[in-house]
Formats: C-alpha cells, structure tokens, sequence
C-alpha cells in the first residue's frame, strides 16, 4: 500500500488536487476497473447488429472486449490482482465493477426470460447474475496465467464456458 499523500508526490500533484476527483486510493483502483467495464461496454454497444444479437452472442462479445480492453492494460491488471495483494484488496477493487457487470448480466437473463413460454423455464436474476460474475472472475484468473500465444486459450475458455453456461441456463 502506497498513501495518498506519496501517490501524488510521485505525480508531482497537489494532494488535495486527489482528494477533489477521488477519496482514497482503494476508490481510485476501483474506478480503473469500472472504467474497464464502461469502455468494454460501449465498444459492444458500437458492434454491427449487437442490440439484435441473442444474449449468449452479447455475453461473449462482451467477454472478448473486455479481454482485449485489458489486454491493453495487462501490467496494471496483473499488478492490481496478482501477487501479495489481499483477497479484501481485490475485492475492493473490483467492487464497482462488480455492481455494473452484475446488472448487464441481469438484463441478458431478462432478454433470455423474455423469449421463454413457461414461468417455470425463466431463471432468476440474481442467481444467474451472481453465476456470470462468478464465471467472469475465472476468466480473469484463468487469463493471468495464461502463457499461451496470443492468449489462444483464454479465448477457448471464453467460448466454452459461455457455451456451457447458457446450456445450463437453457435447460
């Protein structure tokens, strides 16, 4: 842990010039990830056809978004969730994100719900949503430590795990 008041010796900024836009550091870290997911989502909400797609397409357009989002921000990603960080550290991170992420996938399953016949084939929000997340943070380990090319195998995680999970949500 670094203070607020080092953070902004090292950027040569005014402490107080932190305090105006942020609270603390850990508030800060967790804007970075929110800020992750808006440019995820708004990069999707400009695909060719997305708001046509089925939600299993847009939960897997998302996933590779956002993986090529942090892609481009790996050093700080595995900086922020690696090594001797807390499980608290990590989850504060990740809080905002989280909360985001977690009403995206809700609407997905509203979207899946709505083409369902049967009250009894529709699947609750919160449980599917909690379940996406869940999924979404092992692929976000499975990516940190992935060493293959071009991170092949991540994109293999992707696509089976979106698969087996809306099969799931299917049946």
């Amino acid at each position: 842990h670094t203070s607020v008041l080092r953070f902004c010796k090292d950027l040569k900024i005014k402490e107080s010039e932190f305090y105006n836009c942020f609270a603390s550091l850990d508030y800060l870290r967790s804007q970075i990830f929110l800020q992750f997911y808006n440019n995820t989502y708004s990069l999707i909400q400009k695909e060719k056809g997305y708001n046509s797609k089925l939600p299993k397409e847009k939960l897997l357009s998302f996933y590779v978004t956002f993986f090529e989002v942090l892609l481009l921000n790996r050093s700080y990603v595995l900086f922020a969730l690696h090594g001797g960080k807390s499980q608290l550290d990590k989850m504060v991170a990740l809080k905002s994100f989280r909360r985001e992420f977690k009403q995206f996938a809700a609407i997905l399953i509203q979207d899946g719900n709505a083409t369902k016949q049967s009250i009894i084939n529709k699947r609750p929000e919160s449980i599917f949503s909690e379940g996406a997340w869940i999924q979404l943070i092992f692929l976000l380990k499975f990516w940190m430590e992935d060493v293959s090319p071009d991170f092949e195998k991540t994109d293999i995680a992707i696509e089976k795990s979106v698969r087996t999970v809306f099969d799931l949500f299917d049946n």
